[in-house]
């Protein structure tokens, strides 16, 4: 029997077509597809390897992470003193405890879960990227907190500006015509909770995909006030 190995590395820039691991041992995820024996990737972007499974973050619309961006993550792993956190980016986060709690932590008496436990969804900081993409998060900040409840949307991150507006006007406007709080990460994730909340999401995904068009502003104002 032919040995199952993987070519490629953890974000390894791979290109359409390109053979990604060889035997049955592994499984595709999104971006990639197994020819016979092969698994290859479907498009242009970095590599992530969880587990058996071997995906393709697309590098067109990717989210990069900058100091000081506020990010939506989903803690997916931890550690004695740290969260490993999704933030829709090829580059995993990084939240330590010094940075989540603002008091001393007994570690022999605390399991850390009771702050945050995987499945969480965080707002939080990004407080510095390393040259090499390690990321670090932190929740000093008055707006970092758990996500509770509500619904979760993610659009290309370069759309960001656009549903935000122009000193927040676009946001604002969604915010009180569909009586939602709203917070909008600058990695693309979206997170609404409140009275109308399908509505709000329309009008979110609705700016996203005509955000280069002109009139947007008066199309929105136009969705909201009809289904009001």
């Amino acid at each position: 029997m032919e040995k199952s190995e993987v070519l490629v590395k953890e974000r390894e820039l791979v290109i359409p077509g390109q053979t990604l691991a060889v035997g049955l041992d592994f499984l595709p995820s999104s971006g990639c597809y197994r020819v016979d024996n092969e698994i290859k990737s479907k498009l242009l972007g970095l590599v992530k390897l969880k587990d058996r499974f071997i995906g393709i973050v697309p590098l067109a619309g990717v989210y990069i992470p900058r100091q000081g961006d506020g990010v939506i993550g989903l803690v997916e792993d931890m550690q004695t003193t740290i969260w490993v956190v999704d933030i829709n980016s090829p580059y995993d986060a990084i939240l330590p405890l010094g940075e989540a709690v603002g008091e001393y932590v007994d570690l022999n008496k605390t399991d850390i879960s009771i702050y945050f436990d995987i499945g969480d969804l965080i707002y939080a900081k990004v407080l510095n990227v390393s040259k090499s993409k390690q990321v670090q998060l932190t929740m000093n900040d008055y707006r970092s907190r758990k996500l509770i409840g509500g619904r979760v949307l993610t659009i290309t991150p370069s759309k960001v500006p656009r549903l935000i507006g122009k000193e927040g006007s676009m946001i604002e406007l969604i915010k009180n015509k569909t009586r939602c709080q709203i917070i909008v990460g600058q990695n693309g994730v979206i997170w609404l909770k409140g009275e109308r909340e399908g509505l709000a999401s329309k009008a979110i995904l609705t700016i996203e995909s005509e955000s280069h068009t002109t009139g947007l502003t008066d199309r929105i104002t136009a969705m909201l006030d009809k289904d009001e």
